[in-house]
């Protein structure tokens, strides 16, 4: 097996090793490669890989941290909360959203806006924020894991301004939200932002990952892994498939995310020279271990955006 140009026809082997070239000796005598041409010196640019819990990194530097290092212990610990058994894949789709890269990384940082905007969440009681839960962060900031437990929701004061909380919702099929606690912590609903275009998600029972990929300034790409454990019987199979529909492109909850930072690019446009606004919570970047009525997670994304852009 080997990977061909179709311009020049110049071999490598999978490793990126180049191994031959169309006329390397030239034809009749004359033309071809000079003489000091080495072949060994011409592969493919290496990319530098490394697996953890089943979620294979690569980068291009070879001084970078290794990927534990870089999460820090905190956060590797709850890549391996949720993906620290093998994985099976249960199905995979994609979607393009009209927005810059940093949008959408800002609303998986935003943890108050879910069940303003996000209205099945809070009909169904699947994520609120008077619910126990809170926003972990890693040391460096650029990471963080926002977290909620169903079973503690509390029904507060606040959430009677909040139109999709005063529906007396029933699902036709309510096996859509049945959940088994896999871990024993409570926890229902993970978040997990990995610096700068991951997202880990445990929502009830559905364990997916999704990665986005800038196409443009304004053209994004965002991939989603439906993932299940190698273990799971039959019952848990469906549930996590059932489940799915919660999100993606198209989920019960998070297709609105689809357009809502369409809106901000759009509305954004002609304000360029104008600053946004992000104080709720504080200014600061902190951990916010009781409370998710809290920007503090995109204050971390920017400071770490700012940091390696040299805007500092």
């Amino acid at each position: 097996k080997d990977l061909t140009c179709a311009y020049h026809s110049w071999s490598y082997d999978l490793a990126g090793q180049l191994q031959a070239i169309a006329f390397r000796k030239g034809l009749n005598g004359s033309g071809g490669m000079p003489e000091d041409f080495d072949i060994a010196d011409h592969r493919m640019q290496a990319l530098r890989q490394e697996s953890f819990c089943g979620l294979v990194f690569g980068t291009f530097d070879e001084d970078i941290r290794g990927v534990e290092d870089f999460l820090g212990p905190e956060m590797a610990g709850l890549v391996r909360r949720n993906f620290g058994k093998p994985l099976k894949h249960l199905g995979t789709h994609s979607q393009i959203i009209h927005n810059n890269w940093k949008l959408y990384a800002e609303n998986l940082r935003d943890s108050y806006h879910a069940t303003i905007l996000h209205t099945f969440y809070t009909a169904f009681n699947v994520n609120r924020l008077d619910m126990d839960g809170g926003i972990m962060m890693a040391e460096s900031k650029w990471h963080h894991c926002s977290y909620a437990k169903r079973d503690t929701v509390r029904n507060v004061a606040e959430y009677e301004g909040v139109t999709s909380a005063q529906y007396n919702s029933n699902l036709k099929g309510p096996q859509l939200l049945d959940t088994v606690d896999e871990k024993g912590d409570g926890i229902t609903h993970t978040i997990q932002a990995v610096f700068p275009t991951i997202c880990l998600q445990y929502t009830l029972n559905s364990l997916a990952v999704r990665f986005f990929q800038p196409l443009d300034v304004d053209k994004t790409e965002i991939h989603w892994i439906y993932l299940g454990y190698e273990d799971d019987d039959e019952e848990m199979t469906r549930r996590r498939l059932r489940q799915s529909n919660l999100t993606g492109a198209a989920g019960l909850v998070s297709l609105e995310d689809g357009c809502i930072n369409e809106f901000v690019q759009r509305g954004t446009q002609g304000s360029g020279d104008v600053n946004a606004f992000l104080e709720m919570g504080g200014r600061d970047a902190e951990p916010a271990p009781s409370s998710r009525a809290t920007e503090t997670a995109i204050r971390g994304f920017w400071a770490g955006y700012r940091r390696i852009m040299d805007f500092e």
